[in-house]
């Protein structure tokens, strides 16, 4: 995606004659995406925390859904309420409660806010945390609790994805 497309897409509220070709490129473009997620029945989006937030490319991608017409706060009616969306998280470090870093992961909030509160979807978080502590040697005291998280984290993936299948009706629970 071009580095400038959001930027495009949300300036390009002028009637279609008035807008430039990069504009019309670039909503084009956010209407596509957005009308991917409206027709799927489930989505299952991976998210790595980067930084303590999300990367770039997954917002770039929420402003684009964001400036489509079809999901453009304040427009008409709300096409994802209720639609399933289950983000898969991963962080490498821990930022659960009672951890050092309680509070520093701004994306999982972020994500919610944006798609249970502004899109209205159904939102399931199935979060693994300290990642990295298999190959940081600074976290091998970690490695044990890293091991059943992820456990936790696999159970939690396949619950959810159980009920996303029954949900849309693929397949048996």
């Amino acid at each position: 995606m071009p580095s400038d497309v959001w930027a495009l897409a949300a300036t390009a509220q002028l009637p279609e004659d008035q807008q430039t070709p990069q504009q019309r490129a670039a909503v084009a473009l956010a209407t596509q995406l957005a009308d991917e997620l409206i027709a799927a029945d489930a989505a299952v989006i991976a998210v790595p925390l980067y930084n303590f937030g999300i990367s770039q490319h997954v917002k770039t991608w929420i402003d684009l859904l964001i400036a489509s017409p079809q999901l453009r706060p304040g427009g008409e009616g709300a096409p994802l309420a209720g639609r399933a969306i289950s983000f898969v998280i991963a962080r490498g470090g821990g930022y659960g409660p009672g951890t050092p870093r309680e509070g520093w992961d701004h994306a999982t909030p972020y994500l919610r806010r944006i798609f249970a509160d502004v899109f209205q979807a159904d939102v399931e978080i199935v979060e693994c945390e300290l990642t990295l502590a298999d190959v940081n040697p600074a976290m091998a005291e970690l490695r044990d609790t890293a091991a059943a998280l992820r456990v936790q984290a696999n159970e939690r993936a396949a619950e959810t994805g159980r009920a996303l299948a029954q949900r849309v009706g693929v397949g048996a629970a």
